[in-house]
């Protein structure tokens, strides 16, 4: 019995690491206007793979989840907006239809600067990779963009 629990905590702990090695997050900042900025959370996902909407649909337990710590020095402007092909289809196995991305899709959240110093906007990212047969244990993405200055 002790074998095949570490067995299976081996095996768990192997899947878990694959969902990073099939996504590559980059983040970037690009100012907009005096204090207002564009921030770009983006994710380039492996073929055969896809990464779940904010708005996943069909009850969906793993929506992609973007949440920011905070910081006196931003506003954020608004949701996160996603920029992507979004993939619309109904999946029999959850009775509902599922929003989703392949390749690629870019979360884009507009932040508003208070002064004219530097600052970050960090926070994570919360997702689920799935292909045509199995899904991976969800994750976490910590980011931290520069902003300002």
């Amino acid at each position: 019995m002790k074998k095949q629990l570490l067995s299976l905590f081996a095996v768990m702990i192997a899947t878990a690491s694959l969902a990073q090695d099939k996504v590559n997050w980059v983040q970037s900042a690009r100012k907009l206007a005096d204090g207002t900025f564009e921030v770009h959370l983006k994710a380039t996902i492996d073929a055969g793979w896809h990464l779940y909407s904010q708005n996943a649909g069909a009850d969906m337990p793993a929506p992609t989840l973007i949440s920011y710590t905070k910081n006196p020095l931003l506003t954020l402007n608004g949701k996160t907006k996603e920029a992507g092909k979004l993939i619309t289809k109904h999946e029999d196995v959850l009775d509902g239809v599922v929003n989703y991305y392949e390749k690629t899709v870019d979360f884009v959240q507009v932040v508003k600067v208070k002064g004219s110093g530097k600052t970050n906007l960090a926070g994570k990212i919360e997702f689920t990779l799935c292909n045509d047969r199995t899904c991976l244990p969800p994750k976490t993405y910590v980011f931290s963009v520069g902003i300002g200055g």
